[in-house]
């Protein structure tokens, strides 16, 4: 009796010993089939390439020709349809914008607004349209759009000038400094704003020349507007000889300036003694016009300056140094 039992007790032992084995080495054979799929799928996919280059030298000559004409009539197709999407996009981008433009005269919207919205929507349509085209080609959208997130930090350190022209663009149109027409100095240059984009501000000089001011740099700098207000002040230094009378100076100067309808009767002209130079008695002529009547009631007032002034006996002053010699007698 105790031979039996001792015998159960073993048997029983050896049952749950096998039992634990069999479990562990279940255990070991998940974990050995759930880790390596990344394995297993290479090696079916070096397997697939393996049957596919033995199928392709398996084919005679001319089956390989009529997969390579096969193959290109494919190729051929989706460029002519890629490059047909693209001039159709093309198409309906310009129809967008103009429609936009239609809008903004409707709208009345601001001429630098107009501008820079256009280039945001014109650059998004044109990302759209190329990555149809991408598409249809046969690229995988999806691993390139991943690839450009992955690379956007570095990109956007590389372009981080870039974006602050941006950000300056925004700002301007918010804050409005300037519009477009004004007529600005900044950093430097001096012109008439023609238009706002979306990294620079274009200025057209008095000369005709084109300069491109970044907008990150004019947003923060230092702005003179001179189209702002409707009227501006126009002032004229004028030097006269010591000895002058005064009020003859200023009765010639405020007639020169009231034959010309250009300037203003409100505020009417002035003219003050600002100065007693070393060798002249300066004077300054003042008065108002329209903003845009600046630079020519200006110039011509200063001609008439020039050749009225000694019409009526009121010399202009030369620089003069006197200088006295001493000689010592011996």
């Amino acid at each position: 009796m105790r031979d039996f039992l001792f015998t159960d007790e073993v048997l029983v032992a050896d049952t749950e010993s096998a039992t634990e084995g069999v479990e562990a080495v279940a255990e070991t054979a998940t974990e050995s089939v759930a880790e390596p799929t990344t394995v297993l799928e290479n090696v079916t996919n070096i397997e697939n390439i393996k049957e596919g280059v033995a199928e392709l030298f398996s084919y005679d000559f001319s089956t390989l020709m009529q997969l390579f004409i096969d193959g290109a009539i494919s190729f051929a197709m989706k460029v002519v349809a890629a490059l047909v999407v693209f001039y159709v996009g093309r198409w309906i981008i310009r129809r967008v914008l103009s429609f936009m433009d239609k809008v903004y005269k409707k709208r009345n919207v601001d001429e630098s607004l107009r501008s820079f919205l256009s280039g945001i929507v014109k650059v998004l349509l044109y990302v759209v349209v190329v990555l149809v085209v991408i598409q249809i080609l046969g690229i995988n959208t999806a691993s390139l759009v991943a690839m450009l997130a992955s690379a956007g930090l570095a990109i956007g350190m590389a372009l981080s000038g870039t974006l602050q022209n941006f950000a300056g663009g925004v700002m301007i149109l918010i804050l409005k400094p300037y519009r477009v027409g004004d007529y600005i100095d900044a950093q430097g240059e001096e012109g008439t704003v023609k238009s706002i984009g979306l990294f620079s501000t274009e200025i057209i000089t008095v000369d005709n020349r084109i300069i491109y001011i970044p907008n990150s740099t004019i947003s923060s700098a230092v702005i003179d507007n001179y189209s702002t207000s409707a009227t501006r002040r126009v002032d004229w230094t004028v030097s006269v000889e010591y000895g002058t009378d005064p009020e003859k100076v200023r009765k010639v100067l405020l007639d020169i300036i009231a034959e010309d309808k250009r300037a203003s009767n409100e505020p009417k002209p002035v003219v003050y003694l600002v100065e007693l130079a070393d060798s002249a008695v300066k004077f300054s002529a003042r008065a108002w016009c329209k903003n845009e009547d600046y630079w020519g009631l200006k110039l011509d007032i200063q001609e008439r300056i020039y050749t009225e002034l000694p019409k009526n006996g009121i010399s202009f002053p030369f620089p003069q140094l006197d200088v006295t010699v001493k000689k010592t007698i011996q």
